[in-house]
């Protein structure tokens, strides 16, 4: 999601109850724990995956503590061995384009408690590639306006001038595309400059939205999305809706 829907969603997420940032914190983890696994190392320095990932757990506001002790203890045992990744895709109420993305270890269950969101909200899981086709990988870096001590044209000469493949200024963010490639190197050289993301992570970005102009269709949309968000497996979803 680009721009002011964008926004809505990480400060949604970032308002949510301790209850709700545990579970963000407890999904991050995994991520962690399997970018260990798969990179072959707990160094970032040589694990960009890892390094990708302690990037993400840091704009979600996952204490340092947290992740240090996350990142040892994986090192030190077999834990995440029996994640695998998996990808679903449907349609949410009134045919919205849905990507889900999950780290199980049963994917009989997990297949299963997604198809019963899609049902259960007036939408349907569909076949691999369903919706895809659709969306397109980026990496996307959004940097809140609010205590920026810079301008829209430094900050974009600055993101253009690190590799960035386009720019988006709203009123309250500027939001850095990159190349899924260059996102890593992108962001540290943002880092660097000293530039802290709100957001920073590799995304599924839809190339067109859909609005919902029915207010109940809006609401099983927004439930669905939330029983999404609620389920332990489940780590993204990404969609088109075209939220106000």
């Amino acid at each position: 999601m680009s721009g002011h829907n964008k926004w809505s969603t990480i400060k949604q997420k970032k308002g949510k109850n301790d209850a709700a940032r545990a579970k963000v914190f407890t999904k991050i983890g995994r991520e962690l724990i399997v970018a260990i696994r798969d990179g072959g190392s707990a160094d970032p320095n040589v694990n960009s995956k890892l390094r990708d990932c302690i990037a993400k757990a840091k704009a979600a506001n996952v204490p340092n503590d947290n992740i240090d002790r996350i990142i040892k203890k994986a090192a030190s045992s077999n834990e995440g061995d029996n994640y695998e990744s998996v990808t679903y895709e449907g349609y949410g109420p009134s045919g919205i384009a849905v990507i889900v993305e999950a780290l199980t270890d049963n994917r009989n269950r997990t297949a299963g408690e997604v198809r019963h969101y899609f049902d259960k909200f007036g939408g349907n899981m569909g076949t691999p590639g369903c919706v895809g086709f659709m969306f397109s990988k980026k990496g996307v870096l959004v940097i809140e306006r609010e205590d920026l001590d810079k301008d829209e044209d430094t900050v974009m000469e600055d993101a253009l001038e690190a590799g960035a493949s386009d720019f988006e200024a709203d009123e309250d963010i500027f939001t850095v595309y990159t190349e899924p490639d260059d996102f890593g190197a992108i962001r540290d050289d943002l880092t660097a400059k000293g530039y802290v993301f709100a957001s920073a992570e590799i995304e599924q970005v839809p190339s067109t939205y859909t609005k919902l102009e029915d207010e109940e269709t809006q609401i099983k949309m927004q439930k669905m999305l939330d029983m999404f968000e609620d389920n332990d497996d489940i780590q993204n979803v990404w969609h088109n809706w075209e939220m106000e």
